[in-house]
């Protein structure tokens, strides 16, 4: 991979870390996630005046994108309700890397080097040891982080193939946002029947600029998805996993104990075999 993937990966990485860890701390997390959405959707709607249209190769998959990403929301939500940011997300990145390369090598063809494949390994095996220790997070909130990363390998599959349709990345992603941003509140009324928005309130505005920060990891993801191959980019990505323990430890005074600083140096070294 190149120099520019690489830090495309990286950089969403610290990004994506950063709104869960706003996301974990926060209150009503299904209604944070929901008005997150809205920050993303008015980035994106002039974007869809801009660029051309997707062609009709791609909607199936801007369409499924969508409509899996609001799963994935809604599951995080429910996983967060019990488990600390260190504990659930490591068990949603590290169920990811793998399920995508194993995706990419039999659905878009992709064919990673030894190397890579060294990488994606250790990737995922340091990022489910993180998960470990007396501390962790119940079984339910286990589970829902498995099934959450489960839905994020498929999109970030369905991503990788669907991209690849359209003439740039930007239209794609731009597709992918306000149909997520339309469908996420969709799935909030028809859960809670109704959703009032207090645009004066602080949390308000506090959810905008963490769907900000989420949408921007995306693009920068998918970015990065147009110029590489999905397996050892998402690897990349998933170390976002180290930022987020130590988010986790800073910020929300969780424990930082030997063996996550173990795992963190694991993630490390699959992420340089990446590199090369």
């Amino acid at each position: 991979m190149s120099a520019i993937v690489i830090g495309l990966a990286l950089f969403a990485a610290i990004l994506h870390a950063t709104w869960n860890a706003f996301l974990r701390s926060g209150g009503d997390r299904l209604r944070t996630v929901t008005v997150m959405s809205f920050a993303s959707t008015t980035v994106a709607l002039p974007f869809l005046f801009v660029y051309p249209l997707p062609t009709s190769d791609a909607w199936p998959y801007i369409l499924l994108s969508a409509a899996l990403q609001v799963g994935y929301s809604v599951f995080l939500v429910a996983a967060y309700r019990d488990g600390e940011l260190g504990q659930v997300y490591p068990i949603v990145r590290g169920t990811v890397p793998l399920l995508v390369t194993i995706g990419g090598f039999i659905i878009a063809g992709d064919r990673p080097d030894l190397s890579q494949i060294a990488g994606v390994v250790l990737v995922a095996l340091g990022i489910m040891s993180l998960s470990l220790g007396k501390r962790r997070a119940s079984t339910a909130s286990n589970l829902l982080a498995l099934a959450t990363g489960t839905i994020i390998a498929a999109y970030a599959t369905v991503d990788s193939i669907g991209v690849r349709q359209t003439s740039a990345s930007g239209t794609y992603t731009a597709w992918v946002l306000v149909l997520y941003g339309t469908f996420l509140p969709a799935m909030f009324i028809a859960m809670r029947r109704r959703l009032i928005v207090d645009f004066r309130a602080p949390d308000t505005w506090k959810a905008l600029g963490g769907g900000l920060v989420a949408m921007i990891a995306y693009g920068v993801v998918v970015a990065a998805f147009s110029l590489g191959p999905a397996g050892p980019i998402t690897a990349l990505r998933e170390t976002s996993v180290v930022f987020a323990v130590l988010i986790g430890w800073l910020f929300l005074k969780e424990t930082l104990t030997f063996r996550r600083i173990l795992a963190c140096l694991i993630v490390a070294a699959g992420a340089i075999l990446l590199g090369h």
